[in-house]
Order: C-alpha cells, then sequence, then structure tokens
C-alpha cells in the first residue's frame, strides 16, 4: 500500500515538473487513453539538430579493439588499460557535435574528436552526411567549431548557462559507442567544476545524465530543450559511466564560437596579476566580510593591470559587472577575453570599494594564474640586502623585505606555508622592510589572524598565520 502512494507522489511531483512548458514537453497516452508525462515531443524537434561527427587521420589505435575502444574520448579520459596499440594509418573517431546555426551550418564539437584529423564528416540524424570545413579550434577549452553545407538543417538555442542551478533537470544527447542517437536523463549535479586537469580553462558543469565514449561533443540541454553545455568527459576509473560526467558551460562555448567566427582564432586576455581564492581565513585576516572573489598577490610590472592601478592585496569581486566567485572564476573570465577588450573591475581595497578599468593585454607569459597555497609562528629572519634580492627573486624585485633564514617544524609559521627562503613583503598590506616589522608581527598574533604576502622564487602568495 505505502508503495501505491510513494509511487503516486513521484508521478505527480514528475508531471508537476514536466507541465511547466505544454509546448515542449506534452503528454501522451497510454492504452487506456489515460495522459502520460512525456519529453518526447521536446525531443523531437531538437535531436535533429545533434549530428555525429566522424574523422580520418593518422593515429595510434589497436586494430584488435572495437571501434568504440578507439574512441578519443575513452583514450583521453578514462582511467584503465588499454592492450598495446600500434600506429594505423587511418582513423574513424566517432564523436557528436550540435547544430547552433542552421543559416550558416555552424557545428559546435569538442577539439579533441577532430584532433589530427584529414577528413571531418557530419551525419545528420536523418542519415546525410556531410563534409565538414574546420572553422577553428581552441584546445585550452576542447572546443572545436565546424562548418557544413546548409539547407534543411535544425538548429538548437542557446541558454544562459550562468542562469544554471544545482538540481535543475538536464538531458544528454549524443552518439555513444556508435549506438546511433541517444538520450539520457539527469541532474545538474555540481557547477563550476575546476582543478580537474582536463583543459587549460576549466569551469565544468556536473551531471549524472550518462555521458559515454561517442558522447564527446554532444548537447547537454534542460527542459525548454536549450543547450546549456558540450559533453566533453566523465570521470571513471573502469571506462563505464559512474553517474560523473562534464560538460563545457554553453557560455564559455559560445565566446570560444564568437571569437572562432570573427578572428578564425583565439587569442588570450592577460591581466598580468598573480591571484589565488578569498579563504575565509584571509578574509578575516584582511578584515572583510566577502566570501567570494580573487586576492591579488602581484601585479606584473607594465601590465594592463599595473596601469589600471590594481594593487597587490586587492581583492577582484567582479568584472563586467559578473561576480568573481575564485581564482579560476576570474583566470576564464579574463582569458576569454581578447587583448584590447575593457574590463571594468569591483575590487575591495581594505574598506573600500573601487572600480578599474582595466584594458585587457595579450602577453601570455604575464597571464593572470592562480597561486597555490601551501597546504599546510616561529622562524627567523633578516632583512634582505637589494641586490641579494634580485639574485634570488629577480631584477624586478623592488625594495628589501625580509628573508626567512629558518622556520621550527610543526610550528604555526611552517603549518601556514611559510619556507626558507621564503621573501615577507608585507603583513596585511602593510611593507615589511626590517626584523622589527617582524617583533610586530607576533604582537599582532596575539589579537587575529594575520596575512603575509610572500614572495617565493617568480611566484607570489598570501599564507595566513593564525
Amino acid at each position: 500500500m505505502i508503495k501505491k502512494y510513494l509511487f503516486a507522489l513521484v508521478l505527480v511531483c514528475i508531471t508537476t515538473v514536466i507541465s511547466f512548458n505544454n509546448s515542449l514537453a506534452l503528454p501522451t497516452h497510454d492504452s487506456q487513453g489515460k495522459e502520460l508525462p512525456s519529453l518526447a515531443p521536446m525531443l523531437e524537434k531538437i535531436t535533429p539538430a545533434v549530428v555525429n561527427v566522424s574523422t580520418r587521420g593518422s593515429y595510434s589505435g589497436n586494430s584488435q579493439l572495437p571501434a568504440f575502444l578507439n574512441d578519443p574520448f575513452l583514450r583521453r579520459f578514462f582511467k584503465f588499460d588499454i592492450p598495446e596499440h600500434r600506429q594505423m594509418p587511418q582513423s574513424h573517431a566517432l564523436g557528436s557535435g550540435v547544430i547552433v546555426d542552421a543559416e550558416k551550418g555552424y557545428v559546435l564539437t569538442n577539439n579533441h574528436v577532430i584532433d589530427d584529423a584529414s577528413e571531418i564528416v557530419v551525419t545528420l540524424k536523418d542519415g546525410r552526411k556531410k563534409v565538414a570545413e574546420l572553422i577553428g579550434t581552441d584546445p585550452q577549452t576542447d572546443i572545436a567549431l565546424l562548418k557544413i553545407e546548409t539547407g534543411d538543417l535544425t538548429a538548437i538555442r542557446l541558454a544562459d548557462s550562468d542562469k544554471l542551478q544545482v538540481g535543475d533537470f538536464a538531458l544528454a544527447i549524443g552518439h555513444p559507442f556508435g549506438l546511433g542517437q541517444t538520450v539520457t536523463s539527469g541532474i545538474i549535479s555540481g557547477l563550476g567544476r575546476s582543478g580537474l586537469g582536463i583543459e587549460g580553462y576549466e569551469d565544468f558543469i556536473q551531471t549524472d545524465a550518462s555521458i559515454n565514449p561517442g558522447n564527446s561533443g554532444g548537447a547537454l540541454v534542460n527542459l525548454h530543450g536549450e543547450l546549456i553545455g558540450i559533453n566533453t568527459a566523465i570521470f571513471s576509473k573502469s571506462g563505464g559511466n559512474i553517474g560523473i560526467g562534464f560538460a563545457i558551460p554553453v557560455n564559455m562555448a559560445r565566446s570560444v564560437m564568437d571569437q572562432l567566427i570573427k578572428h578564425g582564432s583565439i587569442q588570450r586576455g592577460v591581466l598580468g596579476v598573480q591571484i589565488q581564492d578569498l579563504t575565509p581565513e584571509l578574509a578575516s585576516a584582511f578584515g572583510v566580510k566577502e566570501t567570494h572573489g580573487a586576492i591579488v598577490a602581484q601585479v606584473i610590472p607594465g601590465s594592463a593591470a599595473s596601469k589600471a592601478g590594481v594593487k597587490a592585496g586587492d581583492i577582484i569581486v567582479a568584472v563586467n559587472n559578473k561576480p568573481v566567485g575564485n581564482s579560476t572564476t576570474l583566470r576564464n573570465y579574463i582569458g576569454l577575453k581578447r587583448p584590447g577588450d575593457a574590463a571594468h573591475l569591483k575590487i575591495l581595497r581594505g574598506s573600500k570599494s573601487i572600480e578599474l578599468k582595466a584594458i585587457i593585454g595579450g602577453n601570455e607569459q604575464s597571464s593572470a594564474q592562480p597561486v597555490k597555497s601551501a597546504s599546510t609562528l616561529g622562524f627567523d629572519g633578516k632583512k634582505l640586502h637589494p641586490s641579494l634580492a634580485g639574485a634570488l627573486f629577480g631584477n624586478n624585485t623592488t625594495g628589501s623585505g625580509v628573508q626567512v633564514l629558518s622556520i621550527t617544524p610543526a610550528s604555526p609559521a611552517w603549518q601556514s606555508g611559510l619556507r626558507k627562503n621564503d621573501r615577507i613583503i608585507a603583513i596585511n598590506r602593510y611593507r615589511i622592510d626590517s626584523i622589527s616589522d617582524l617583533q610586530e608581527l607576533s604582537k599582532q598574533k596575539s589579537n587575529k589572524a594575520i596575512a603575509l604576502n610572500i614572495h617565493r622564487g617568480s611566484s607570489a602568495l598570501f599564507l595566513v598565520l593564525q
């Protein structure tokens, strides 16, 4: 009896969710004429926009393996052993793609699907095959843009992926294992996933909608039938789906696509700062209530940030009115801009909120890179002579600071991440230039956590001593 009530409750919930847009998710009928919720009408409209992508080109493969095991998605992301392989003259990699402009024939897919291909063939849902032209690629976001001959094509609408929430329903559409077009369902399991080591610029949507080899480059859509992401990878140790899949947000894909259409290539914007996440400990040390943002650990002389007036210790909380959640968010925002674009920065400097305008630069060497803090007080130091500072930390080092000579193991300084030969530049944004400043450090320690601005080699970062 209880099971019947639970089943009825689940059915009511599903019906409520689906019925929000009758034009897309219309009810169907069972054999007795009763209405049942279905996504079939919506899928009928959008699945023609999801295509199969096959390629030919030299690669290292194994002729003894099934075709789907030579899928570049599988070889690249799954962590299991594939038998020894030998060089093959031709490949026939299988992936997916999404038509995003029917009038111009633009198709989005993954870079790893078409990488090193000498020929790319797009197969539509109705079986028509079209040779695709490669407009451009961006390996750092794993996006590629293709163009096919127009004529009776169906495109998918693009959603605003910034509005996604964990718990939103999601459908993955693609061609897994060469079986033909397949639709799987799930929810948005997580947002802003980064640090996975898959791409250079990561801001993945995580979903439990099944994504498998051959789904690469396929569509992740919402219940309105709008594209919210490009399926690109899964986390798996066996090669099978375990409910952890990743898609590139459509807003990131759209930004890359726009550059490729307009310029044919991607140029990375550079702000010229070294940054790190605003942690609760650093927020306390800086005396701010913000829970999100990126702290500027160092400003590169002559960079866009330097010219705009950004200073070490500033906390960047928004760019062009978009909130900056952490250092990765800021790096993605800036990296998807082109040199010469304007970036309006909202900054916290002490108790003040200020706005600065930076004109993005283009020197990849000075790109904003998140600084990795040490995972983990007693130490001795000495005033660092400017000449020694130049030898240890580079000729562009200004001032002296204090060099750390030794640290007591397991001390608060050690646990905070401070190490021998680190150069302490500032305490809570106040310049350090003598041993007496270090002595003042112990007095401040008794009152609250303190933030040390450290130079370590060519990097700069903040450490919190508690």
